[in-house]
């Protein structure tokens, strides 16, 4: 009963904040008729997300949580171009790369839950209908304000339409975040799919420089796309730099690392190869590997 409670006061706070950063990033932006363009594109993410949430509880299904989240991140940015004609070359940039890496991600997550069948983060949520539609609030939220500044930038109404500093200088921190990402999924899908590593986890590649490289990478392209998103903002407008820090926040205090480090730990805390590998490798931010590692067992890496 604890547990129902916290997610529905869970699912008020999302949808507050939510409405909170649909005011501050609609400030001065453009508008139809009298509606923001930017609060349209916060409320169709929590729209999406319950719209799909309806089937997925009735079937007790997790498989289309993940690809919801990247097909409402390609959804929402896409009607934000579209609806803030006329286009600039910055919008025009930050909506190739939040699509890029959505339909990446996207495409990734849910082909792995496709092979595996089921996601166990789900196993105990499925069967309850307000702690399962938690999650899904909450992944609304998760679009809206991990895309916040770049939803600003592109409905923003000011006259940042040429590249600049910003641009370049995001365009290469979301080039090394993207690729940080995705080399660090392909390495680890190639590792998992041969089965004389079943029951290890990966310690070589980007994995020897950090436990979560992957994070790392998702953190840097964030603060990227935020970077290019800034000279376009302006006023409440730049509240939506919490992007970054609201990526960074989730993925190292709360759904993140916390879990998969506690979960790897109940498996494999005190064998001396786990120990020595957690010992000497970076949580997160990548370093040099401090001598060889032979791989061990391999937690779940998404949130």
């Amino acid at each position: 009963m604890k547990a129902e409670r916290t997610a529905l006061v869970s699912q008020v706070v999302a949808v507050a904040v939510g409405v909170a950063v649909a005011t501050a990033g609609s400030s001065g932006g453009q508008t139809i008729g009298a509606l923001p363009v930017f609060s349209l594109c916060v409320a169709a993410a929590f729209v999406i997300q319950w719209l799909v949430f309806v089937p997925s509880y009735a079937l007790r299904t997790e498989r289309f949580f993940d690809l919801t989240g990247s097909v409402t991140y390609l959804t929402v940015v896409t009607a934000a171009a579209v609806l803030s004609p006329p286009p600039t070359a910055r919008s025009a940039l930050l909506w190739t790369l939040v699509v890029i890496w959505a339909a990446r991600l996207g495409s990734f997550l849910f082909s792995r839950v496709r092979k595996a069948g089921n996601d166990s983060r789900f196993d105990d949520l499925k069967s309850s209908f307000v702690r399962f539609s938690n999650v899904w609030t909450l992944q609304g939220l998760w679009v809206s304000l991990t895309a916040a500044a770049a939803l600003a930038a592109i409905t923003s109404g000011t006259a940042a339409e040429g590249l600049d500093a910003f641009a370049f200088a995001g365009l290469a921190l979301w080039l090394v975040g993207f690729g940080t990402e995705a080399v660090a999924d392909a390495q680890k899908r190639r590792f998992r799919a041969d089965p004389a590593n079943h029951g290890r986890f990966i310690s070589s590649g980007l994995w020897a420089w950090s436990r979560h490289p992957n994070y790392f990478g998702e953190i840097v392209l964030w603060t990227g796309i935020t970077l290019i998103a800034l000279p376009a903002l302006a006023g409440w407008q730049l509240v939506t730099l919490i992007s970054p820090v609201f990526v960074y926040l989730l993925l190292t205090r709360i759904s993140g690392i916390p879990l998969l480090e506690k979960s790897a730990d109940s498996r494999w805390g005190g064998e001396p190869d786990y120990e020595r590998y957690k010992r000497l490798t970076p949580v997160l931010v990548p370093a040099p590997p401090a001598g060889s590692r032979r791989p061990m067992t391999d937690p779940e890496e998404r949130p």
